[in-house]
């Protein structure tokens, strides 16, 4: 296969050949011993303090240079930051050969290149922390130019690179270029670690689940479908792990959890990637008032270990994730918003609705996803603080127990911030009779032509029918709350890797 390269690729190659045939290994051996990073040498060295950084060894990734001749004054970036190397000529090679500090760093060194450098810190005449050079190493020659950005002098990126294409795309090159994309990911296992410390706490028990599964449980969503060759039988691939958990609970283990990878063969948006991760829990002998007073709990936990309060900025909006959270009923915010009372409507009364709301809807869905499709559209985009919507009509849930007091209805929760579902929570129906039940009613859905209509789980059946204690279950998508946390517009600014349409390569 041919490879087009520009003019500068062609010089960096060029440049690669020159360093081989002077003896300059362009890939040496992995091993150096780094001992400092760039925040920590900046941030902790004073005049008082240089003994302690008088033997220094970096390695960074080269962002600029400034020839003076026999002083060059590189940038180099490493997992910290930027940090600033003195070096000069003299200090480098002895006077009687200096072809190592010409071929290496006058004429061999571009911008992208690795580099070690060992010596001592010291502080410039313009004030800047650096490094005094006494030997300089490559590490990996860089056979591709980055983007341009441009810097401040501290190197502070102040026009960054924003291209959805090169972004998505070529992470790693955004990561390299777009320096405070890194926090977002930063911030994002933080928040990860924060819900594991806790609900380790609690005493949950964090467990694994299959990803590939017999039955797409757990959810209504269209699979992806693979084949097992060994077995030759179809697998899906996770749709949720939910029903897994659930039999966890039946094996004894009161609090389960899991960050669960899902995949869902579906649309793709702004707030939807089909690989996304969720994190579910179950806790035996609680109900959805108790699930609602822990998410709570968890989120201003958040918001604190990431912000410091629980005001959290999201676009031009404060989002106070204080508890206590708004409460109210699916209906009762239809109705709300508006104008219908769907309490008592049958289908032809919901897609009646429908039709004059202008909300187009297909012949295949039944009623509860009427409802939702009717709360989609008028209800969800207007509840930007935290705010449960509670109470679901039974046909939108078919896992989850009937309300205690309320006929025809479900104890089960939405989390809406911002506009947009970001956790769904149930009192879990553990009787083996109704849920058979509800599935059968699945498969009628199925039968009209609803994909994402679920399937019997028969062995999920038999294991509720060893018993299940009363179980509370919430499912929080992680995206989407990283999303909110870290105030990125799209679920793409806080996947490393997002899901995109194939390049097409010249093969030729």
């Amino acid at each position: 296969m041919s490879q087009q390269l520009s003019e500068q690729e062609i010089i960096r190659r060029q440049k690669l050949d020159a360093l081989k045939e002077q003896g300059i290994e362009p890939y040496p051996a992995p091993l150096y011993p780094v001992n400092n990073y760039s925040a920590d040498i900046k941030n902790g060295y004073t005049e008082e303090r240089k003994e302690e950084y008088a033997d220094v060894c970096v390695a960074g990734r080269v962002m600029s240079i400034n020839d003076k001749g026999k002083v060059f004054f590189i940038k180099i970036q490493d997992s910290k930051g930027i940090f600033q190397l003195y070096v000069k000529r003299d200090e480098i090679c002895p006077e009687e050969d200096k072809s190592y500090f010409d071929n290496l760093v006058k004429r061999g060194l571009d911008l992208g290149d690795f580099i070690g450098a060992t010596g001592y810190a010291f502080i410039t005449k313009t004030g800047e922390v650096s490094l005094h050079t006494k030997t300089i190493t490559l590490l990996a020659k860089s056979l591709k130019p980055l983007p341009v950005v441009k810097r401040l002098d501290d190197g502070t990126a102040f026009d960054e690179v924003s291209d959805p294409e090169f972004k998505y795309r070529q992470r790693y090159a955004d990561l390299i270029v777009n320096p405070s994309i890194k926090e977002t990911f930063i911030k994002r296992t933080k928040l990860v670690n924060t819900i594991r410390d806790f609900l380790n706490g609690q005493g949950a028990i964090e467990v694994d689940t299959p990803v590939l599964q017999s039955i797409p449980g757990g959810a209504a969503a269209r699979p992806f479908i693979t084949h097992h060759n060994a077995l030759d039988v179809p697998f899906y691939l996770r749709i949720a792990n939910e029903l897994y958990l659930k039999r966890l609970v039946v094996g004894g283990f009161d609090w389960v959890y899991e960050f669960s990878r899902n995949f869902r063969n579906e649309g793709m948006d702004r707030t939807h990637n089909p690989e996304f991760t969720v994190l579910e829990w179950y806790t035996a002998y609680k109900d959805y008032f108790w699930m609602m007073e822990v998410t709570e709990q968890l989120f201003e936990k958040i918001a604190i270990a990431l912000h410091g309060t629980t005001e959290v900025p999201v676009g031009d909006k404060i989002i106070n994730f204080k508890a206590p959270f708004k409460r109210i009923s699916i209906h009762d915010a239809i109705k709300e918003n508006s104008g219908f009372d769907v309490s008592n409507l049958d289908e032809a009364g919901l897609r009646d609705v429908c039709k004059q709301l202008k909300i187009d809807v297909p012949p295949t869905i039944g009623k509860g996803k009427l409802i939702d499709e009717i709360f989609g559209a008028t209800s969800e985009h207007t509840y930007t603080q935290p705010t449960f919507i509670i109470d679901y009509p039974i046909e939108m849930s078919p896992l989850t127990k009937k309300h205690r007091s309320k006929e025809g209805l479900v104890e089960r929760f939405e989390l809406m911030v911002n506009g947009k579902e970001i956790a769904n929570a149930y009192s879990e129906l553990n009787d083996p009779i109704d849920q058979r039940e509800r599935f059968e009613e699945q498969i009628k859905l199925m039968e009209r032509g609803d994909d994402e209509a679920m399937f019997i789980d028969y062995d999920f059946l038999r294991a509720l029918e060893y018993g299940m204690p009363p179980t509370s279950g919430i499912g929080i998508g992680i995206d989407r709350l990283v999303m909110l946390m870290t105030n990125q517009p799209s679920i793409q600014d806080v996947l490393f890797f997002p899901q995109m349409r194939p390049e097409v390569w010249d093969n030729k």
